[in-house]
């Protein structure tokens, strides 16, 4: 099996067969016999599931997966990437805006380029409100972009193509599908953007809101974590809890100076409930420090996970 399609949805009767319809195709004249199309019905709530049973019984290509409830973008797409046969996968939104006909343009430059393990789609002509979606995407592939240091000027494009040997490397939790080429980046992939096709929505109603926001702010501390103090929580927690139990030291010897030397009183003075505080705070943040360490051990250690990836090896 040389391609696997994977296309999470959620409630898209509606472009599943218009869809199915452009894949079959267009893979079938670029790639005959050797690709698979893989649709996760991420616990949708209309008629997706007898849709997605019928279709599958009129192609071979077609590999249905219904998940037992509404899971997420990211746990659907790992869910297809656990059971993809494909020594190179493509990922795509069931919603008919991706265009099919860009799948072999990015299959093209993972043959033609052997160090690549990642071609991720820019949909440089979006067909979307410019309000509404294209400006806060543009703020947010800018912002993702400077602190991940990871440049991309679209990181919400679904149609991304993988080497197999990459997606193996990583797993998907929460929402993390919006930042794979940081995640990618982080075990040594090589990435390229091309520009792909952009199609207005034709069918059902888009699954994103305004609520995201805060959702990709709160990802994202998780990503910038994850890759500079996932190995090292001390430093993370460390170096600020060192900070304020100096200073919290600091004031206490100042205070004791007073109260020893000068005799001034010190019970209810401000700076001793500051001064309490800051060292409480810092000895709980080295706290945490030391369990991040312990726990980091205990996450390699037992299951023999290592550390490191090899380049082109592991």
């Amino acid at each position: 099996m040389l391609i696997s399609i994977v296309i999470p949805v959620f409630n898209e009767a509606g472009a599943i067969p218009e869809l199915m319809k452009k894949l079959e195709s267009g893979l079938s004249f670029e790639f005959p016999d050797d690709y698979e199309i893989i649709i996760v019905n991420d616990g949708s709530t209309d008629k997706t599931e007898e849709l997605l049973e019928t279709l599958s019984e009129k192609s071979k290509c077609l590999k249905p997966m219904n998940l037992a409830r509404n899971y997420g973008q990211s746990t659907a797409l790992q869910a297809g990437f656990d059971h993809c046969k494909g020594e190179m996968i493509v990922t795509m939104d069931g919603d008919l805006q991706n265009d099919p006909d860009d799948i072999p343009k990015l299959i093209a430059i993972l043959q033609k380029h052997r160090e690549v393990n990642l071609v991720s789609g820019w949909r440089q002509e979006r067909q979307d409100s410019a309000l509404s979606r294209r400006l806060p995407s543009k703020l947010a592939n800018s912002l993702i972009s400077y602190v991940t240091g990871i440049k991309l000027n679209d990181y919400g494009c679904a149609l991304k193509a993988y080497r197999r040997d990459l997606i193996k490397k990583f797993r998907l939790y929460g929402e993390m599908h919006r930042f794979v080429p940081a995640i990618a980046a982080e075990v040594g992939a090589k990435i390229i953007e091309i520009p792909v096709n952009h199609h207005s929505r034709k069918t059902g109603k888009s699954k994103y809101g305004i609520d995201r926001t805060g959702r990709v702010i709160l990802d994202l501390i998780w990503i910038q974590f994850s890759r500079k103090f996932m190995h090292r929580p001390i430093h993370a927690f460390g170096g600020t809890g060192l900070l304020m139990f100096f200073i919290g030291l600091m004031i206490f010897i100042w205070l004791t100076i007073e109260k020893l030397i000068f005799g001034f009183e010190i019970g209810g003075r401000p700076l001793l409930i500051l001064g309490l505080l800051l060292t409480l705070l810092g000895t709980q943040l080295l706290a945490v420090g030391l369990m991040g360490e312990l726990l980091i051990r205990i996450y390699h250690e037992p299951a023999g996970r290592k550390q490191y990836y090899l380049k082109n090896k592991d």
